[in-house]
Protein backbone atom coordinates (compact mmCIF):
# COMPACT_ATOMS: atom_id res chain seq x y z
CA UNK A 1 0.00 0.00 0.00
CA UNK A 2 1.51 3.28 -1.12
CA UNK A 3 -0.89 5.63 0.62
CA UNK A 4 -4.00 5.98 2.75
CA UNK A 5 -6.38 6.20 -0.22
CA UNK A 6 -5.13 2.85 -1.58
CA UNK A 7 -5.45 1.22 1.84
CA UNK A 8 -9.01 2.53 2.21
CA UNK A 9 -9.94 1.35 -1.29
CA UNK A 10 -8.60 -2.11 -0.43
CA UNK A 11 -10.78 -2.20 2.70
CA UNK A 12 -13.86 -1.03 0.77
CA UNK A 13 -13.33 -3.69 -1.90
CA UNK A 14 -12.46 -6.45 0.56
CA UNK A 15 -15.48 -5.88 2.78
CA UNK A 16 -18.03 -4.34 0.39
CA UNK A 17 -17.87 -0.99 2.21
CA UNK A 18 -18.63 -2.89 5.41
CA UNK A 19 -22.25 -3.27 4.34
CA UNK A 20 -22.57 -7.01 4.97
CA UNK A 21 -21.00 -6.70 8.41
CA UNK A 22 -23.44 -3.95 9.35
CA UNK A 23 -26.42 -6.07 8.26
CA UNK A 24 -25.12 -9.13 10.12
CA UNK A 25 -24.53 -7.05 13.25
CA UNK A 26 -28.01 -5.57 12.95
CA UNK A 27 -29.44 -9.05 12.62
CA UNK A 28 -27.73 -10.04 15.88
CA UNK A 29 -29.24 -6.97 17.56
CA UNK A 30 -32.71 -7.77 16.19
CA UNK A 31 -32.37 -11.35 17.42
CA UNK A 32 -31.41 -10.08 20.85
CA UNK A 33 -34.39 -7.72 20.82
CA UNK A 34 -36.73 -10.58 20.00
CA UNK A 35 -35.24 -12.65 22.83
CA UNK A 36 -35.85 -9.72 25.21
CA UNK A 37 -39.41 -9.42 23.96
CA UNK A 38 -40.38 -13.09 24.32
CA UNK A 39 -38.01 -14.26 27.07
CA UNK A 40 -35.84 -12.25 29.47
CA UNK A 41 -33.46 -9.32 29.20
CA UNK A 42 -30.74 -11.45 30.77
CA UNK A 43 -31.02 -13.99 27.96
CA UNK A 44 -31.11 -11.15 25.43
CA UNK A 45 -27.79 -9.86 26.78
CA UNK A 46 -26.23 -13.26 26.25
CA UNK A 47 -27.80 -13.52 22.80
CA UNK A 48 -26.10 -10.26 21.79
CA UNK A 49 -22.76 -11.18 23.37
CA UNK A 50 -22.68 -14.64 21.79
CA UNK A 51 -24.07 -13.41 18.47
CA UNK A 52 -21.51 -10.62 18.42
CA UNK A 53 -18.69 -13.17 18.36
CA UNK A 54 -19.97 -14.41 15.02
CA UNK A 55 -20.44 -11.08 13.23
CA UNK A 56 -17.07 -11.00 11.47
CA UNK A 57 -16.86 -14.70 10.51
CA UNK A 58 -20.46 -14.82 9.25
CA UNK A 59 -19.94 -11.59 7.29
CA UNK A 60 -16.76 -12.93 5.70
CA UNK A 61 -18.47 -16.18 4.68
CA UNK A 62 -21.41 -14.29 3.15
CA UNK A 63 -19.02 -11.99 1.26
CA UNK A 64 -17.14 -14.98 -0.14
CA UNK A 65 -20.37 -16.76 -1.10
CA UNK A 66 -21.44 -13.75 -3.17
CA UNK A 67 -18.05 -13.59 -4.88
CA UNK A 68 -16.19 -10.99 -2.84
CA UNK A 69 -12.90 -11.35 -0.99
CA UNK A 70 -14.23 -10.98 2.54
CA UNK A 71 -10.76 -9.86 3.61
CA UNK A 72 -8.25 -7.08 3.15
CA UNK A 73 -4.82 -7.43 1.55
CA UNK A 74 -1.93 -8.51 3.73
CA UNK A 75 0.11 -5.53 4.75
CA UNK A 76 -2.82 -3.12 4.72
CA UNK A 77 -2.10 -0.90 7.74
CA UNK A 78 -5.81 -0.21 8.23
CA UNK A 79 -6.26 -3.86 9.17
CA UNK A 80 -4.40 -3.04 12.39
CA UNK A 81 -6.71 -0.09 13.08
CA UNK A 82 -9.74 -2.33 12.57
CA UNK A 83 -8.30 -4.87 15.02
CA UNK A 84 -7.48 -2.15 17.54
CA UNK A 85 -11.06 -0.90 17.35
CA UNK A 86 -12.31 -4.43 17.92
CA UNK A 87 -10.06 -4.86 20.95
CA UNK A 88 -11.24 -1.51 22.33
CA UNK A 89 -14.85 -2.63 21.93
CA UNK A 90 -14.13 -5.95 23.68
CA UNK A 91 -12.46 -4.04 26.52
CA UNK A 92 -15.71 -2.06 26.93
CA UNK A 93 -17.86 -5.19 27.29
CA UNK A 94 -17.24 -5.51 31.06
CA UNK A 95 -18.45 -1.92 31.45
CA UNK A 96 -21.70 -2.68 29.59
CA UNK A 97 -22.10 -5.94 31.49
CA UNK A 98 -21.55 -4.09 34.77
CA UNK A 99 -24.33 -1.70 33.82
CA UNK A 100 -26.59 -4.70 33.28
CA UNK A 101 -26.04 -5.77 36.87
CA UNK A 102 -27.76 -2.55 37.93
CA UNK A 103 -30.47 -2.54 35.24
CA UNK A 104 -30.56 -5.00 32.34
CA UNK A 105 -31.72 -2.35 29.87
CA UNK A 106 -28.62 -0.26 30.61
CA UNK A 107 -26.51 -2.93 28.90
CA UNK A 108 -28.19 -2.19 25.58
CA UNK A 109 -27.97 1.58 26.02
CA UNK A 110 -24.28 1.26 26.83
CA UNK A 111 -23.61 -1.08 23.92
CA UNK A 112 -25.30 1.28 21.48
CA UNK A 113 -22.97 4.05 22.61
CA UNK A 114 -19.93 1.74 22.48
CA UNK A 115 -20.59 0.41 18.98
CA UNK A 116 -21.55 3.89 17.83
CA UNK A 117 -18.10 5.05 18.91
CA UNK A 118 -16.45 2.11 17.19
CA UNK A 119 -18.20 2.88 13.91
CA UNK A 120 -16.64 6.36 13.95
CA UNK A 121 -13.25 4.74 13.25
CA UNK A 122 -14.74 3.05 10.20
CA UNK A 123 -14.85 6.48 8.52
CA UNK A 124 -11.05 6.33 8.47
CA UNK A 125 -10.82 2.60 7.76
CA UNK A 126 -13.11 2.76 4.72
CA UNK A 127 -12.65 6.41 3.80
CA UNK A 128 -16.42 6.88 4.05
CA UNK A 129 -17.72 9.74 6.17
CA UNK A 130 -21.13 8.05 6.18
CA UNK A 131 -19.83 6.04 9.12
CA UNK A 132 -19.90 9.23 11.19
CA UNK A 133 -23.65 9.27 10.62
CA UNK A 134 -24.03 5.62 11.65
CA UNK A 135 -21.91 6.18 14.76
CA UNK A 136 -23.89 9.27 15.70
CA UNK A 137 -27.23 7.53 15.12
CA UNK A 138 -26.31 4.57 17.31
CA UNK A 139 -24.64 6.63 20.03
CA UNK A 140 -27.48 9.14 20.02
CA UNK A 141 -30.04 6.35 20.15
CA UNK A 142 -28.28 4.85 23.17
CA UNK A 143 -28.38 8.19 24.96
CA UNK A 144 -32.02 8.96 24.07
CA UNK A 145 -33.21 5.45 24.95
CA UNK A 146 -31.39 5.69 28.29
CA UNK A 147 -32.88 9.14 28.95
CA UNK A 148 -36.39 7.81 28.36
CA UNK A 149 -35.69 4.60 30.32
CA UNK A 150 -36.65 2.35 27.43
CA UNK A 151 -36.90 -1.41 27.86
CA UNK A 152 -34.21 -3.78 26.64
CA UNK A 153 -36.23 -5.01 23.69
CA UNK A 154 -36.89 -1.45 22.48
CA UNK A 155 -33.19 -0.59 22.61
CA UNK A 156 -32.05 -3.79 20.92
CA UNK A 157 -34.68 -3.56 18.20
CA UNK A 158 -33.82 0.12 17.64
CA UNK A 159 -30.11 -0.64 17.29
CA UNK A 160 -30.80 -3.57 15.00
CA UNK A 161 -33.13 -1.55 12.81
CA UNK A 162 -30.63 1.30 12.49
CA UNK A 163 -27.88 -1.11 11.48
CA UNK A 164 -29.91 -3.20 9.04
CA UNK A 165 -31.34 -0.14 7.29
CA UNK A 166 -27.94 1.56 7.15
CA UNK A 167 -26.23 -1.64 5.96
CA UNK A 168 -28.76 -2.08 3.15
CA UNK A 169 -28.28 1.58 2.21
CA UNK A 170 -24.50 1.03 2.08
CA UNK A 171 -24.96 -2.07 -0.09
CA UNK A 172 -27.29 -0.27 -2.52
CA UNK A 173 -24.85 2.65 -2.65
CA UNK A 174 -21.99 0.25 -3.41
CA UNK A 175 -23.92 -1.45 -6.20
CA UNK A 176 -24.74 1.94 -7.80
CA UNK A 177 -21.08 2.97 -7.66
CA UNK A 178 -20.00 -0.34 -9.23
CA UNK A 179 -22.32 0.14 -12.24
Amino acid sequence: MENLKEAQADMRIGYMNGSIGIVVSGTMWLTSGLVALVDTSAHAIWALLIGGVFIFPVSSVIEKIIGQRGAHSKGNPLGALAMEGTIWMIMCLPLAYGLSLLHHEWFFHGMLIIIGGRYLTFATIYGLRLYWILGALLGGAGYVLFSFQQASYVSALTGGTIEVVFGIFMLIRLKKIQK
